[in-house]
């Protein structure tokens, strides 16, 4: 009986899938360099050579995979969106210590850096629309968390008691109290659950 031949596989879509990860890879490797230094510095003082040596490519490949500083300040910025999102959905409906906890953390990592955002939010082109969608997250977050909270509320007593929950979990209350203040993380967080709480009761 005749045994058909076997084709032996070269090696070519093996070189094809190690360049297309090693691609991904380099194009991940850029996207944490550029959100580490878009958290570090003003925007309009981002230069794509530092965004490219942290990364270990050229600046070259910077533009060639990005398009420049917008293309690529759009790509990180979205990344970044989607990470903190997901970090701050970590909180649990009706858990006022987690939201608290979760908050916190957020805060902690990146609040100096959305504080110097809401400071240029009205001189670099594009910021704008970036802030508004992180303050349209939050108030989404805050109607999501605190739901049980606003059940029972209606019209504009419901969106008085939403305003007040995006008002006191504002970064700019995180820096009241912990920067210029300079309470320590567990106190801020006790403190936040103090301010929280009379506007999560029945009245």
């Amino acid at each position: 009986m005749k045994v058909a031949a076997t084709s032996v596989p070269t090696g070519r879509p093996y070189r094809m899938q190690a360049r297309a990860r090693a691609a991904a890879e380099t194009g991940e490797s850029i996207l944490d360099a550029a959100a580490a230094v878009f958290w570090e510095r003003p925007l309009k003082d981002i230069p794509l050579d530092e965004v490219a040596r942290r990364a270990g490519v050229s600046v070259q490949t910077v533009i060639r995979r990005y398009g420049g500083k917008d293309g690529l300040f759009a790509a990180a910025t979205k990344r970044e969106d989607e990470r903190i999102r997901r970090q701050r959905d970590q909180a649990r409906v009706g858990d006022l210590a987690g939201a608290v906890r979760v908050l916190v953390d957020h805060y902690e990592e990146v609040g100096t850096g959305v504080l110097r955002l809401l400071a240029e939010e009205d001189n670099v082109p594009g910021l704008r629309g970036l802030t508004d969608r992180g303050r349209a997250h939050h108030r989404d977050w805050c109607a999501r968390v605190f739901a049980p909270a606003l059940a029972n509320r209606r019209g504009v007593g419901r969106e008085r008691r939403l305003a007040q929950l995006v008002a006191v979990t504002d970064v700019l209350v995180w820096k009241l109290l912990r920067r210029d203040r300079g309470l320590s993380r567990k106190q801020t967080e006790l403190a936040l659950r103090e301010l929280l709480e009379p506007l999560l009761g029945g009245t």
